[in-house]
């Protein structure tokens, strides 16, 4: 006579407990993972940019004709600072929606070190940008610009 082998009953359900009590656990790690994605995605635009402007300013020290000239009053714009990243969308103002969206402004520490005009101003400015979402822990990553007269 063949013998079945099989799981029992009670061998399933304790399977699928476990499994419950691992799923209780990891679900709400998962949900919280989302802003601090959305904070590398901004810490990542702000170190592009800051780089970029930097090597744009060491373009214009050798009068590189390609180099963008950096010296408007508010330089913390998406119309001044969008030209140095591709992929990505900044805006001004409010908090925009959608992906790939940054919020791009003067930092709150700049004060008036977001001019790179103004005749006394160290060639830096200091903006900040922030990604899209509703989180409490999203956060402004600061950076600063290299200014190119």
């Amino acid at each position: 006579m063949n013998k079945q082998r099989g799981f029992t009953l009670i061998e399933l359900v304790v399977v699928i407990i476990i499994l419950g009590v691992l799923a209780a656990v990891a679900v709400p790690r998962f949900t919280d993972m989302s802003d601090q994605a959305r904070n590398a995605a901004a810490k990542g635009v702000a170190g592009a940019i800051s780089s970029a402007t930097s090597m744009n300013y060491a373009q214009r020290q050798v009068s590189n004709p390609n180099a963008i000239v950096v010296n408007q009053a508010n330089v913390c714009t998406s119309a001044v600072l969008g030209q140095f990243v591709q992929g990505v969308t900044l805006q001004n103002g409010a908090n925009p929606t959608g992906d790939q969206i940054f919020r791009i402004q003067a930092s709150t520490n700049a004060g008036a070190n977001a001019n790179c005009n103004a005749a006394t101003n160290l060639p830096t400015a200091e903006c900040s940008v922030r990604a899209t979402g509703t989180g409490a822990n999203i956060v402004n990553q600061n950076f600063l610009v290299i200014c190119a007269r």
